[in-house]
């Protein structure tokens, strides 16, 4: 028959074990969540730094195609990230 200290530190232990697996569910979602604002927020960045020799900034659909391309990028990663359960 086990002791109670052994039943308490069996308890203590099964519990640290569950708030591991939640911590590791939230640092999952969280980088995930990173990385899907991390592509847009690249392609963005890269535009910030004002170049004078951008061929896409004298395209008269420039803009509206760098939002479709940013906008792709979040959704794909979005769809990859729940379909491996990371969301």
């Amino acid at each position: 028959m086990r002791s109670p200290d052994e039943l308490l530190n069996s308890a203590l232990d099964a519990h640290l074990a569950r708030v591991g697996t939640w911590q590791n569910d939230d640092m999952r979602r969280i980088s995930a969540w990173a990385a899907i604002l991390g592509g847009p927020t690249l392609i963005d960045g890269i535009y910030g730094m004002n170049f004078a020799h951008m061929p896409e900034l004298e395209w008269r659909s420039g803009y509206p195609l760098t939002l479709t391309v940013m906008a792709t990028v979040a959704g794909l990663l979005h769809r990859i990230f729940r379909r491996d359960g990371w969301l």
